[in-house]
């Protein structure tokens, strides 16, 4: 037989939107219920940057210590290498302190940390290995109640006056809603590998652009979490049939170290062996029309999927969740499970709060994927636009663009 659970907010997708909206909630004594379809936060697919923004809210918090206590790097200029030179694009020290800085942090303990605190609220569940599979109607009017999900115990009905969709850019809520995506389009895919790291291997995240190929390396101490940038669709027309011999030469030529050989003889671009080593990672730039009706919310990547570039997208989900909090709260205090759905007069107002922000971010985004575009694909050496020559020059360029990628447009406070 079906099960049926009872609570004030339904929250589908254990992300970092999810995870700190039930936190925010449940720290203001509203009835919450985490919907997680995974047994555990251990996916390699996720952003590892912690920026300014998302640090000031767990300083806000009161969190900020307990978490920096967690295994973690931390930055505070940001470098891009095009060619042979490496440029200063954003100084993170002129944010406010003491979070002016960028932490990186593998985002599976990120979410371990802060569903611990979740944890601790009586009035708040996180229910793992619970996949959503559909939305709870009102048959007479179509308002939401709420979502069924499959556990391993069987289905389950989680009945509940407001449903917020945090499942990322995939997102059952959205389907379910038959909600519209403006689709912006993405000329770039990522390829997700491992390479180990050796200790004499620098510290911080590294970025290449040269010779017509792009790599993002993210420190998680033993090994790097390596992001290779390609064109669109071309892993299967153009990298795979070249054979992964040309495939490790062009990683040893963009990042000259990792064409060292070690004491075993090899080089780290050795280690890839097979194409099973390789997953591609489809690039999205899309946003809902409507984030809500009577009774769903969504947020974070389920109402605007984001590009990797600068790491934006975890930080402004997290946004999202604060405004989302701070905007309904009050309501949800007074809200039980059986009212009647929440209306969308109010959820509307969380998303003209983030429309703005997540339009500017995805200009940014989009400005930046036409560069890589002229870029990718060429061959030889690259030299640096004379703009950015010039920009990189002036501390002014680097406080504004430390700004824009640390706190981002618009940035939210936990009151």
């Amino acid at each position: 037989m079906d099960q049926a659970l009872h609570t004030a907010v339904c929250i589908v997708g254990g992300g970092p939107a999810g995870i700190v909206l039930a936190l925010l909630l449940a720290r203001q004594s509203v009835d919450v219920i985490v919907l997680e379809k995974h047994k555990d936060f251990n996916r390699d697919f996720r952003g590892d940057t912690i920026h300014g923004a998302t640090l000031r809210v767990m300083r806000e918090l009161g969190l900020l210590d307990a978490l920096l206590q967690v295994q973690h790097q931390a930055f505070d200029h940001a470098f891009a290498t095009l060619g042979d030179r490496s440029y200063l694009i954003a100084d993170f020290t002129t944010l406010p302190s003491p979070t002016n800085f960028i932490a990186l942090m593998p985002q599976w303990d990120l979410l371990d940390f802060l569903s611990t605190e979740v944890r601790k609220y009586p009035n708040a569940r996180i229910l793992m290995e619970h996949k959503v599979t559909d939305l709870l109607r009102d048959p007479q009017t179509g308002h939401i109640l709420g979502a069924r999900a499959e556990s391993p115990t069987g289905p389950v009905d989680i009945q509940a006056p407001l449903t917020v969709g945090c499942d990322g850019r995939h997102a059952t809520t959205t389907d379910a809603a038959h909600f519209q995506r403006i689709e912006h389009g993405a000329p770039i895919d990522v390829l997700w590998l491992r390479l180990s790291r050796r200790s004499d291997d620098p510290e911080t995240a590294l970025g290449n652009l040269n010779f017509g190929r792009m790599i993002v390396m993210i420190n998680r101490k033993d090994y790097f979490q390596c992001g290779y940038i390609i064109r669109k669709g071309s892993l299967e027309t153009h990298i795979k049939p070249a054979g992964l011999e040309t495939f490790r030469h062009d990683l040893a030529t963009l990042v000259p170290f990792l064409g060292i050989p070690g004491p075993d003889r090899k080089s780290r671009a050795d280690e890839i062996q097979s194409w099973d080593q390789v997953s591609l990672l489809p690039v999205q730039v899309n946003r809902l029309r409507r984030w809500c009706l009577p009774g769903l919310l969504c947020i974070g990547d389920a109402a605007h999927a984001m590009s990797p570039v600068g790491g934006i997208g975890i930080n402004l989900a997290i946004q999202d969740a604060v405004a989302a909090a701070r905007i309904l709260a009050p309501v949800l205090q007074t809200t039980h499970a059986g009212d009647l759905p929440v209306s969308e007069a109010l959820l509307a107002r969380v998303q003209s709060r983030r429309e703005l922000p997540t339009r500017i971010t995805q200009t940014f985004q989009t400005t930046i994927h036409g560069f890589l575009d002229r870029y990718l694909g060429r061959s030889g050496p690259l030299k640096a636009p004379l703009l950015l020559r010039v920009l990189s020059r002036f501390r002014l360029f680097h406080r504004a663009t430390a700004r824009f990628i640390g706190l981002g447009v618009r940035p939210e406070h936990v009151r």
